[in-house]
């Protein structure tokens, strides 16, 4: 068989100048014959990573460059070296435009945490002054608000997103479940919704279900949109990343999925957690955060480094998980406890236990599961919500120095399972969607209990109320 590098004698050469005296390109056949004898066993042996032999594409690459220093012009080699050049500056650029991004993106996250000016303590609220919104049949299972704070989008076991006004708490639009098997001719849920997200800009509706879908809606006219599948498992998890339609989706197969709404696009999946996923959340950087039910582990996933970072703190599973800021997160779990997280700790700064008291006899005490976490963005105010109790009630607490510790504020009571948790963006209210039953399953049921949305009004404390002591003293 002839050499494909090198061919035999005849009316047409390989290179125009290898009859130029001194030329190094003269070899005999049996020369070819021998190189292709070498690279062809090269070809067929298996090469590792680790391997020190040198590759054929290192050969390939050599003879390249010796057939280019033949049949190169003077003009070719300064206009290949111009490129080669150019590509060089443009790469360095890049990765110089790169770093410049990163750190603003770090100083801005540290900017927003300092300039944030230290808010009059939080008052609690009159119970006459807290509303509870009816429309859905079967209980609250999650819920989102509108960045401008005058809507809130609710799902249920019912299948079922309602679109509230705020101010006057009536329902603007209703997008209805449907039937099991319907799913191809009907647009909305056809199973229990178990999440949701809203994006930044207010734009897009994300919504998942138990049938492992993902559903994307306009959040003004509430159209539907596209249609997202890939997971294998319930979907229990969604979040935008801030300023972007980026979204991130959280799923009881244990996969995290990343996805481009703009592009109607599947971007990439991640593998960690060795149990379903219970909760996700994300900020403004290009990574999440996940609560991993039962393998008692929170994870943030840097995405861009394709890295994640793994926490353990609890003793139960991890069902809930909110930032707080950059740097801050909360969870909560049935084992009763809330804690407080640094993202570059991997033990909390803070875990209070039986967070929403005990119950049960004498001596078999068991803690109320936390089953609901908020935080007020870039703020020291978050809330946890209880269930199992006729009796429940929202716990709002504030981060101490430093996020180093919860300390509690003032509890607000409410009737049934408080599955879903929001603060608005002002932080002027918090809403707490609620049912019969929990938002995961139906391991007992809260009868005379109303599903629904309890909006709940925070007032601070104003300054002229803490300056008056100081003026009458000045006064006398």
């Amino acid at each position: 068989m002839s050499s494909f590098f090198i061919k035999k004698k005849g009316p047409q050469k390989v290179f125009k100048k290898s009859d130029l005296p001194g030329s190094k390109r003269k070899n005999d056949g049996s020369t070819g014959n021998k190189l292709q004898k070498k690279l062809t066993s090269k070809h067929n042996e298996e090469i590792s990573s680790d391997s020190e032999t040198e590759s054929p594409a290192v050969h390939r690459k050599r003879r390249a460059n010796v057939e280019e220093e033949f049949d190169e012009t003077p003009q070719e080699k300064k206009l290949r070296l111009a490129k080669l050049y150019l590509d060089q500056l443009r790469n360095e650029e890049e990765k110089k435009a790169e770093e410049e991004s990163f750190e603003s993106e770090l100083i801005a996250g540290r900017l927003e945490e300092d300039v944030v000016s230290v808010p009059a303590p939080l008052l609690p609220p009159d119970e006459s002054e807290i509303r509870l919104l009816r429309g859905h049949k079967l209980p609250v299972t999650c819920l989102v608000i509108s960045p401008d704070d005058k809507n809130v989008f609710s799902a249920a076991k019912d299948c079922s997103i309602i679109k509230w006004d705020v101010e006057s708490g009536k329902r603007l639009h209703t997008i209805a479940g449907g039937r099991k098997g319907t799913e191809d001719r009907h647009l909305g849920h056809t199973a229990h919704i178990l999440c949701m997200s809203i994006s930044s800009d207010g734009k897009y509706l994300a919504t998942g279900d138990m049938n492992k879908l993902i559903l994307i809606w306009e959040a003004a006219t509430c159209k539907h949109l596209y249609k997202f599948t890939g997971h294998r498992g319930p979907v229990s998890g969604l979040s935008f990343r801030r300023g972007t339609h980026d979204l991130y989706s959280a799923s009881h197969d244990r996969s995290i999925k990343v996805w481009n709404v703009d592009e109607n696009a599947y971007v990439e999946t991640l593998f960690g957690h060795q149990d379903v996923i219970t909760g996700l959340d994300s900020g403004s950087r290009e990574r999440c955060v996940t609560a991993g039910g039962r393998d008692r582990t929170v994870r943030v996933w840097k995405i861009a480094e394709e890295s994640q970072l793994v926490f353990h703190g609890h003793d139960g599973s991890i069902d809930c998980i909110q930032l707080i800021n950059e740097e801050h997160m909360i969870t909560g779990s049935d084992d009763g406890s809330v804690s407080l997280w640094n993202v570059n700790k991997k033990k909390p700064l803070s875990t209070v236990k039986a967070a929403h008291g005990q119950h049960g006899d004498m001596g078999l005490e068991q803690p109320y599961w936390v089953s609901a976490v908020a935080a007020l963005h870039n703020s020291d105010t978050v809330a946890s919500g209880a269930n199992g109790s006729h009796n429940s009630k929202v716990q709002l607490w504030k981060c101490g120095q430093g996020f180093r510790r919860l300390e509690p504020l003032f509890s607000v009571p409410v009737n049934g399972f408080v599955n879903s948790l929001k603060f608005s963006s002002s932080g002027k209210f918090l809403v707490a969607g609620v049912g019969q039953e929990h938002r995961l399953g139906r391991w007992w049921s809260l009868k005379g209990v109303k599903n629904g949305l309890y909006i709940i009004p925070l007032k601070r404390q104003l300054s002229e109320k803490l300056d008056a002591p100081n003026a009458e003293e000045k006064t006398e």
